[in-house]
């Protein structure tokens, strides 16, 4: 099973919740700074699942 590139909307959306959770973890927003861990593990699997998986 050789990876591939992701589609572009699965790409967008794990760096999107990266990112967020990059921030959660530097900044005071509530939101962002409760869940900072589960974002960048949550975009991090995605961008995992879209390079494994095929059409995703």
């Amino acid at each position: 099973m050789a990876p591939s590139a992701p589609k572009q909307i699965t790409w967008i959306i794990g760096i999107v919740l990266g990112i967020l959770g990059i921030l959660g973890h530097y900044t005071k927003v509530e939101v962002l700074s409760e869940h900072n861990y589960e974002l960048l593990l949550v975009g991090f699997l995605i961008l995992a699942a879209g390079t494994t998986l095929k059409d995703l």
